[in-house]
């Protein structure tokens, strides 16, 4: 919209444009710029957030845990990593099959491996450790992993064999 007023003669006065986000081109032609309304909060996808309680009961279950790690001697720590690296292992080929499994098993695995190596790593701070000799000590440790079938192989290879005996005996 464009107004003009004349204040004297040979003077015209024009509105200040308004600055508009769409770039200055050298195009002369008809320009239809649709402004898309916003969105109002209620309209927005937003991730169901579980309820207070529940999450007051997630946060005792996990201070919980927490408790029970500290309570660990740092090799039971590193036994118990070894282990649950293990396990997550054998969901891996188990998701690689196709067999059935609870898909809800790798995140905790995951997150009490993260507890676990958090509570160890909490130790060499105190210890005086920095984190460079801290990743040298891991690799070390992990260099000296004597590589032995997580315990859940183990029980279904205990299972295995007593059905084997089970066909044997009959």
């Amino acid at each position: 919209m464009l107004s003009v007023s004349i204040a004297s003669p040979g003077t015209l006065t024009f509105p200040p444009k308004p600055k508009s986000s769409i770039p200055k081109t050298s195009f002369t032609g008809l320009r239809i710029h649709h402004l898309c309304p916003q969105r109002l909060p209620s309209q927005t996808t937003s991730f169901r957030k579980p309820p207070a309680s529940s999450s007051v009961v997630m946060m005792a279950k996990r201070e919980e845990e927490m408790k029970e790690i500290r309570a660990k001697t740092t090799e039971e720590i590193n036994d118990e990593v070894v282990e649950l690296k293990g396990e997550l292992l054998m969901l891996r080929l188990q998701k690689s099959v196709r067999n059935e499994f609870k898909s809800s098993e790798f995140r905790r695995m995951r997150k009490r491996i993260a507890r676990m190596l958090t509570v160890k790593r909490e130790r060499e701070m105190e210890e005086g450790v920095n984190k460079r000799l801290s990743r040298k000590l891991d690799r070390q440790w992990k260099k000296s992993i004597v590589v032995k079938p997580p315990p859940s192989l183990i029980k279904l290879r205990e299972q295995e064999a007593a059905e084997e005996a089970e066909k044997s005996a009959a």
